[in-house]
């Protein structure tokens, strides 16, 4: 049985809760909670987990007892534990009300093949899952979900090397740092190149990241330890003062959340600058802050449209990242990629500099929007869909490529053309669209039809003078 099937399997018990009430979101949590106990006795490290509130006991349990028993098991663990099990088990509650229902879980679980599993990667297994209620609009998990592929290539582009820092702000699921680990174990395959001590940054150092939401922030725990990371996940509004232990990176990959607060209150974070009720560019702000100045640190941000072109402090905001880093690319993203509808995005690559003024010297636009497929799930976007992109980002020389969708604009005519320092640009002709310029003229138009019907007209009146002359010589 393959992780997909596996997969499929596990999202077809939430049938089982429908009476319950319980929500797909919900449902993901509390699979966590179970999902957690097997999957420790399947790796052999139930060791951290108190003997009589492990998988094989809960499995013994029947009825009213087993809905008591695991009650009692959330709340030993989340308060009386220490380490992972406790940050994930902390203020954990069930919302199945029904034991039969519960019990059904549990033993469809205990029946699942953990061997190919195993085989196949625990990490994976629960990714997969985790995609799956994204994927689901009932959800509502989905709304802003980052897809696979973009995670990727921009983990690619951005190449995250050992004993680098990595963090995301708003790391959701913990997708971006996972992709990222990965990315450097490709990297780094050969066991005996990497030291003992470099082993123990990549696994508790490496990787962190900031969740506002209790249940996700349970979710990228979860995520995170089936990937072998240890590394610390805050539990915090990272836009409020509590975001600020969060900086001295070398690498920022991040899809951060899009609105405002609410009442268009402004963020609290002291060491902002630029106090704006705009999420995304306060994220902004927090991010090319949170970069070692070395020249090297470097991040991969998705932001929507009116980051690019916002007036105010959204102008000041870019003006001061373009001083502090250097914004070398922006990937107009297509529409349709993510759930919530008619939301269009970028991606921002920049580098931080070491010095905060005139990092910024040209920025090249990549249009990955215009003229392209309509995407959705039924059209999902793929890996070949960014092949130009790459090659372009990659070459040398920049300036040789050949692509339409590939163009340069420098910080003078940046600061020239926009009012505001706009990097609303790089957007090729739509042709699905008229372009009423390119039409012809329509007085001259007019007068080439004038002239046309008049020479119709010469010709048939001398056709019907040839048949009248006809005509005449028969009779």
């Amino acid at each position: 049985m393959t992780n997909n099937e596996i997969v499929a399997k596990l999202w077809n018990l939430c049938n089982v809760l429908r009476d319950d009430g319980i929500t797909y979101h919900q449902y993901v949590t509390e699979l966590t909670y179970i999902l957690f106990l097997k999957m420790a006795k399947e790796t052999d490290s139930e060791k951290m987990i108190p003997e009589k509130y492990r998988w094989d006991e809960l499995k013994k349990k029947e009825g009213i007892e087993l809905k008591r028993f695991y009650e009692e098991l959330l709340r030993e663990l989340g308060e009386e534990c220490t380490g992972r099990i406790q940050e994930i088990y902390n203020g954990a509650r069930s919302n199945i009300e029904e034991p039969a229902n519960l019990k059904k879980i549990i033993t469809n679980i205990d029946s699942l093949d953990w061997y190919s599993a195993k085989e196949e990667g625990l990490g994976n297994l629960y990714e997969g899952l985790l995609e799956k209620n994204a994927n689901e609009k009932k959800s509502g998990a989905g709304q802003y979900f980052t897809p696979r592929v973009l995670i990727d290539v921009m983990t690619e582009l951005i190449a995250p090397q050992l004993g680098e820092k990595c963090n995301d702000p708003a790391c959701g699921t913990f997708g971006f740092m996972i992709a990222a680990d990965k990315y450097v174990k490709q990297q780094n395959s050969d066991l005996f190149s990497v030291t003992q001590e470099q082993a123990h940054f990549q696994k508790y150092e490496a990787f962190t990241g900031g969740e506002l939401v209790h249940e996700t922030h349970r979710l990228a725990l979860m995520n995170a330890m089936l990937h072998d990371i240890e590394g610390k996940i805050y539990l915090c509004d990272t836009l409020s003062n509590q975001g600020k232990v969060m900086k001295g990176f070398d690498v920022v990959l991040t899809n951060p959340p899009f609105g405002t607060k609410k009442g268009g209150e402004r963020a609290n974070r002291e060491d902002f600058t630029y106090q704006t009720s705009n999420k995304q560019l306060n994220f902004l702000q927090h991010i090319y802050r949170s970069l070692k100045s070395d020249g090297k640190a470097r991040a991969a941000v998705v932001l929507p449209d009116n980051v690019l072109f916002a007036d105010g402090e959204g102008e000041r905001i870019r003006k001061d990242l373009m001083d502090k880093c250097n914004l070398h690319t922006v990937l107009r993203l297509p529409t349709g990629i993510f759930y919530a509808q008619g939301v269009k995005t970028n991606v921002l690559f920049f580098t931080r500099g070491t010095t905060d003024k005139d990092n910024t010297k040209e920025v090249w636009f990549y249009d990955l929007r215009t003229n392209m497929p309509s995407f959705g799930k039924t059209s999902p976007l793929k890996e070949e869909h960014f092949d130009t992109f790459k090659e372009a980002y990659l070459a040398e020389d920049r300036k040789a490529v050949s692509d339409e969708r590939w163009n340069c604009y420098t910080y003078e005519k940046i600061s020239e053309q926009g009012k505001n320092h706009s990097l609303d640009l790089g957007l090729i002709r739509d042709d699905s669209f008229i372009d009423y310029n390119d039409l012809p003229d329509p007085i001259e138009s007019g007068k080439e039809c004038i002239d046309q019907l008049e020479e119709a007209l010469d010709l048939l009146k001398s056709v019907v003078k040839e048949l009248k002359t006809l005509e005449s010589t028969e009779v």
